[in-house]
Formats: C-alpha cells, sequence, structure tokens
C-alpha cells in the first residue's frame, strides 16, 4: 500500500476514494499536488476545519504539494452540504475580511505542523465568470437527476433548497477542473459529506480534458459521548484566541472522555502512531496523562508552545496540582464598588463563560456544582462581596474541571 495512503488510514482520514488503487501507484510515483477547499463563511475557522488540514498536513508532509483554496467565490453562494437551511449571504467585504484571517491560520499551522502550501482564492476565476459560457461549457456536462441522487440534495429537497446553492456543485467541479488545468492538481481531499461534490469534479474533469483526477474524503469527526465534536458550553471551538482563550481550547482537548483519547492522538497530533496507540490504551488515573499530552500538542500547533505550555500550568494550578497560579485562566474585570455593593451570584456566574444563561446557573447552583474560592455555593440567591475575595479575585468553578477568574479592580 501507498505510504501516504497507509498514513490516512492509520489515522483515521479516509472514508473514500474514487481508485484507490491508482491513487496509490500515483503518489508513490510523482509529487501530486492536492487541494482542500475553505469557504471563508465566519472570522475564524474552528475545530472543524482541523480534520482538513491535518489530513492535509500529513500528505505535504510525505512530499506532496498542498494547494489550500479558500472559497472567496463560492462564499458568496453558500455550500449546502451538512446543512438544513440556506446559509446566510455574506457581503464581499465580510467575505474579504474572513479571508485575511483564515489565510493567515492556514498559514501558521503548516508551518506548526512542519508542511507548506500555495493558497489560492477561487474568487480570481469565478467572480468574473460569463453565465451564458459558463452554462455552455461547464453546465451541459451535468445531469439533475444525477444531483438529485447524492445526499445533500435529497436532503435539502426536503426542506428547500434554492437555485443559487443548486450551482454550488458546479462551481466547486468548475474549481478542481481551473486547478488541475493551471496549478496541476490531480485529487481533492474533504470530509465525507464532500463526496457528491467530489465525484462532480473528477467526472468533469474526464469530461472536458479527458484527464484522471482523484477524489479522497474522510469520516466526520464524532464523539464517544455522543456530543458534537468542536462544541463548547460558548459555542464552537474556534481557532482565534480572542474569540476563545489557548485556556479554553487546551481545558476542550484535556477534558474529552476516555474512549476518544486514541482516536484524537492520531487525528490531532502528529506524535508517531504506535505512541498514540500507547497513550490511548493507558486507564484510569493514567488516562489523564494521555489527556494533557493529546492538550499540550493540539495547543501547541494552534497557539504555540508559550501559549499552551502556560494554558497547560493555569489547569494543572486550578486543580491543586502545582499550588495556586491562575495565569492563563480566563478572566473578566469588574470594578471594587460593585464587589463591594454585592453581585448575584447567578449573575455573576452568567458574566463569566461557564453560564449561558441565569436559567443555567441556576440550575448548576441547585445541582451542587458552583463554588467561588473552592467554597460551594448551593443558594441561588446568595450575593458575592468582598467576604469571598482571595488574593487572586473570585476563582469561580463550574462541576469539577471548569475554571474562570473575576479579577477586582
Amino acid at each position: 500500500m501507498s505510504e501516504p495512503l497507509r498514513t490516512l488510514k492509520e489515522r483515521g482520514f479516509f472514508a473514500q476514494c474514487t481508485n484507490e488503487d491508482a491513487l496509490g501507484r500515483l503518489l508513490d510515483q510523482e509529487t501530486v499536488g492536492f487541494y482542500v477547499g475553505i469557504d471563508p463563511t465566519g472570522s475564524s475557522m474552528h475545530i472543524g476545519h482541523l480534520v482538513p488540514l491535518y489530513a492535509m498536513a500529513h500528505l505535504a508532509r510525505a512530499g506532496h504539494r498542498a494547494v489550500p483554496l479558500i472559497g472567496g467565490g463560492t462564499a458568496r453562494i453558500g455550500d449546502p452540504s451538512g446543512k438544513t437551511e440556506t446559509r446566510q449571504m455574506l457581503t464581499v467585504e465580510q467575505i474579504n475580511q474572513n479571508i485575511e484571517i483564515m489565510s493567515a491560520q492556514i498559514t501558521r499551522f503548516l508551518d506548526a505542523a512542519g508542511a507548506s502550501g500555495s493558497i489560492v482564492n477561487n474568487a480570481e476565476w469565478l467572480a468574473e465568470l460569463n453565465y451564458i459560457e459558463f452554462l455552455r461549457d461547464i453546465g451541459r456536462h451535468f445531469s439533475v437527476n444525477r444531483m438529485l441522487t447524492f445526499e445533500t440534495y435529497r436532503m435539502r429537497m426536503e426542506t428547500g433548497l434554492s437555485f443559487i446553492e443548486f450551482n454550488y456543485q458546479l462551481l466547486q467541479s468548475f474549481d478542481f477542473l481551473e486547478l488541475y488545468r493551471n496549478h496541476g492538481v490531480k485529487l481533492q481531499i474533504g470530509g465525507d459529506d464532500q463526496w457528491g461534490n467530489i465525484v462532480a469534479g473528477v467526472d468533469l474533469i474526464r469530461r472536458v480534458e479527458g484527464g484522471e483526477a482523484f477524489g479522497l474524503t474522510f469520516p466526520l469527526v464524532t464523539r464517544a459521548d455522543g456530543k458534537k465534536m468542536g462544541k463548547t458550553e460558548k459555542g464552537a471551538l474556534f481557532l482565534d484566541p480572542s474569540i476563545l482563550s489557548p485556556y479554553e481550547f487546551y481545558q476542550y482537548w484535556r477534558n474529552v472522555p476516555d474512549a476518544d483519547v486514541e482516536k484524537f492522538l492520531l487525528g490531532f497530533t502528529f506524535l508517531p502512531t504506535d505512541e498514540c496507540r500507547r497513550l490511548g490504551g493507558l486507564k484510569d488515573r493514567e488516562a489523564n496523562d494521555a489527556k494533557e499530552v493529546l492538550a499540550l500538542e493540539a495547543t501547541v500547533l494552534i497557539h504555540g508552545r508559550e501559549a499552551a505550555e502556560q494554558a497547560q500550568a493555569a489547569a494543572r494550578a486550578a486543580f491543586g496540582a502545582e499550588g495556586r497560579n491562575v495565569e492563563g485562566i480566563p478572566e473578566i474585570r469588574i470594578e471594587r464598588r460593585e464587589l463591594r455593593a454585592g453581585i448575584g451570584v447567578l449573575d455573576l456566574f452568567f458574566r463569566t463563560d461557564l453560564c449561558a444563561s441565569r436559567g443555567e446557573a441556576r440550575r448548576l447552583v441547585q445541582q451542587g456544582g458552583a463554588s467561588i474560592n473552592e467554597q460551594k455555593i448551593t443558594d441561588s440567591e446568595a450575593v458575592i462581596d468582598e467576604s469571598f475575595e482571595t488574593d487572586d479575585g473570585l476563582l469561580l468553578k463550574s462541576g469539577k474541571k471548569r475554571y474562570f477568574r473575576v479579577v477586582v479592580d
């Protein structure tokens, strides 16, 4: 088996391939240009983008040529894949701002992973397309009947599919054709929800250029406890530290279920596979050591070693392993006069990221999961004042592992 494909399979980045044997031979014989597409529909990438980024890095580290594609053109429409309703339309200005941020994030990740890639923006060829010529030259190769057999479109037919979204597969296929023609790209990789779009691109290259191209998808990642991968109480696990702090990013990985440790070590670190399996096999208290390795390695790649080690030190200190050291724990600041007057405990927890609502804060207190500076709070009508304060301010805790600091000015 081709070594790059073996690596992808061992680490969980393989679901389907259009022609596995032929792709394996090609990867062994030459440097293959490949791409993964990311639409800039948000102001930061999140953990869902990490799966294609890691897969891209593994292929690049194996000597192949990565071409990360930013969808500055396709983002103006929105990919219906995996969505039950139409995406919100963004302005061109918003898209361009997102492109700048995401491009920097991709570059930082590849640098940290010891890989490289040449970022392209499909607005370069999509923004100025002549629609009549596009339908004549490209649209004629697509069968509506076949498109409706793909899961993406069948699912959306039940809730409503706009014509603008129906064009998305044509545009993504045209991206592959454009990259094949002008950038020497012969392989597209992506999540398994992209299978229909990827296959359509492979078919378009065959019809228009008579060339052979390939598609490879990887499974959509889920957690063993049934929770959606990359979701925190604050929302999506974003890579921008101004949205989600390195400490919170670290804590997400530190608190994953034991059953997920091996899978996440293989998928979200570059540690050797044997080491990932050894760590993943640790049980009971030793499993926490493996989770620390996972959290540190994942955080180093996104936020750098200094921020990752600071987050680890803060987590250990908060859990009582190394004495009190609150540096790195997320925090808010309040004025002295406000604390002196007293703040309702529900309002205080709600103002942090520990509770999304006052109702959630009430349930936390009533169920015995709230504490301030290790003092359990059981009265939802409690008023927090200066008597709770220590030299470190107020250290709020939700459950056993989630901390937030309130600094008093």
